[in-house]
C-alpha cells in the first residue's frame, strides 16, 4: 500500500488590474513622465490604455498621495483631461514642481523626460 503525500492547494492572491497599474506607476521616478499605453504595456495588456486611465482616475483621496497619478500623460506628450480643466492645472503644477518642463504647445519632451529610458 503505498501512501502518497497529499498536494497542497497553491492559491495565488491574483492582483487586480487596477492594483497592477498603481504598482506599476509608482515606480515612475519624480521628474520623469510615462503614457496609459506604456503602463498598458508593462502590464501585458497592450490594448488597455484607456483603462489604465480609468485606474488612475478611480483613486481615492488617501491614494493620490501613495500613487504618483501625475507622471501618466498621453502618447503625444500632453496631458489628458477630458473636461476636468482643474485635475489638468492641477497635473501640470505637480509636474512642473518635479522638474519637467512643457513646451509652448503644453507638450513634454519624451527623450528628455521618459520613463523607462
Amino acid at each position: 500500500m503505498s501512501t502518497k503525500p497529499k498536494k497542497k492547494k497553491v492559491e495565488l492572491k491574483a492582483e487586480n488590474f487596477y492594483e497592477l497599474v498603481y504598482k506599476i506607476v509608482k515606480k515612475v521616478p519624480k521628474g520623469k513622465v510615462t503614457s496609459y499605453g506604456r503602463i498598458a504595456v508593462l502590464i501585458g495588456k497592450p490594448r488597455a490604455a484607456r483603462a489604465v486611465g480609468y485606474a488612475l482616475n478611480a483613486l481615492k483621496k488617501g491614494q493620490e498621495q501613495k500613487v504618483p497619478w501625475q507622471r501618466v500623460i498621453n502618447s503625444m506628450g500632453k496631458i489628458s483631461h477630458k473636461g476636468d480643466t482643474p485635475r489638468a492645472i492641477l497635473q501640470k503644477k505637480l509636474l512642473e514642481s518635479e522638474g519637467i518642463k512643457f513646451s509652448r504647445e503644453e507638450v513634454v519632451d519624451w527623450k528628455r523626460f521618459g520613463w523607462p529610458d
